[in-house]
């Protein structure tokens, strides 16, 4: 099992976007299964898209599993109060450490392939502003 950054770290753990649609089940202790999308992930934490809200709270503790670049990733997540009706962060209570791996993995790959886009729109925003007829 992993040890997680204290939840008031002077400095945030890196947040990914997902790139497109990431599906994601959670399964509830009652034994529920309900379909979700991933919106937002970092090691500590995400948030979802789901059909409506799960109770937030200690008794609101979920398995959590969602498809990454770099694998799949499983964990126990506890559900946060919503931030609108579809929406709901969660943070994560355990994540082994191979899934911590492949989460850290999928994060990193996101974050790189974020800055090469900016870099390259910026160089086409260079190249037109030195080609550009006043």
């Amino acid at each position: 099992m992993s040890c997680f950054p204290q939840p008031h770290a002077k400095r945030r753990s890196p947040r990914a976007s997902s790139d497109g649609i990431t599906s994601a089940v959670l399964r509830l202790s009652d034994g529920r299964c309900i379909p979700a999308k991933l919106q937002a992930i970092s090691v500590t934490g995400g948030l979802l898209c789901l059909p409506r809200p799960v109770e937030p709270g200690s008794r609101s503790k979920a398995r959590l599993m969602f498809l990454t670049r770099t694998g799949s990733v499983f964990g126990v997540a506890e559900m946060l109060t919503p931030v609108s009706w579809d929406l709901q962060p969660f943070r994560f209570v355990t994540l082994h450490d191979d899934d911590q791996d492949r989460l850290q993995g999928a994060i990193q790959s996101s974050l790189d392939q974020s800055r090469r886009a900016d870099k390259e729109s910026r160089r086409s925003q260079e190249q037109i502003e030195r080609h550009r007829a006043w």
